[in-house]
């Protein structure tokens, strides 16, 4: 009884690491679309969006046996099968992709052109579409981050309160992270530029070329390793 006690703490605290992990790029996404928001708002909408995307990743572990489904090919091109996995990596890839290429262009060239426009523009985002790209793009993290977390461990539970325990951290962290971002802009193009390749892992997953995150993460911790370099020169002089 005493080994099973410990094998599910150990199983608890593994999911829950591997969550939160595979949940790091959520959660720059997650800071950067409510940095947009009004500061009374932003709150509001990470707990909003953070609890609908709880209850999302519920349902999928309760509806298990119809979500291992979802990767059985539907059709194939070549000897290449496409899921209804691949059109979700597909669509959640390109959504990454348009969303990031465009906010690293209006901050670029926003900020060469001088529009002073950019900041009322930017406060007429509406709460509501915070919370649905909050959502929409948990959605397709979460079918990942499900199947893997099964194929760990058949205990649903436990998955689920890893599942809820990472929430938890997602949404106390994505606050700091984003008045972290507001204080260094800079470090948003980074966070931006980690998002667009997120789109691109996942767009090449959805065509069944699986590449490895490592790299990403490598290449973050590089760029975010020269910026912090560069943050400190400039505070010294």
């Amino acid at each position: 009884m005493e080994f099973i006690g410990y094998e599910l703490i150990l199983s608890l605290l593994t999911l829950t690491i591997l969550e939160i992990v595979l949940g790091i790029d959520n959660l720059v996404f997650i800071s950067l679309v409510t940095y947009k928001l009004p500061k009374k708002n932003r709150n509001k909408a990470r707990i909003f969006g953070l609890s609908l995307a709880l209850i999302i990743r519920v349902l999928m572990l309760m509806t298990l046996s119809w979500i291992m489904t979802l990767t059985e090919p539907l059709f194939y091109l070549g000897n290449t099968g496409f899921s209804f996995k691949n059109f979700l990596l597909l669509c959640g890839g390109l959504f990454l992709i348009i969303k990031s290429g465009y906010e690293i262009y209006h901050d670029v060239f926003s900020a060469i052109s001088g529009d002073k426009s950019s900041s009322k523009n930017s406060e007429k985002q509406s709460m509501l579409s915070a919370i649905l790209q909050i959502v929409v793009i948990d959605f397709v993290f979460s079918f990942d981050s499900v199947i893997t977390a099964v194929a760990m461990t058949n205990n649903i539970p436990v998955i689920i309160a890893a599942v809820v325990i990472s929430m938890i951290i997602m949404l106390y962290s994505s606050e700091s992270i984003s008045e972290f971002l507001a204080k260094y802009p800079s470090l948003k193009i980074i966070a931006l530029a980690l998002i667009f390749m997120v789109g691109v892992i996942l767009l090449a997953d959805g065509f069944n070329i699986h590449v490895s995150k490592s790299y990403l993460y490598f290449s973050l911790f590089f760029a975010l390793s020269v910026e912090f370099l560069n943050i400190i020169a400039k505070k010294r002089h």
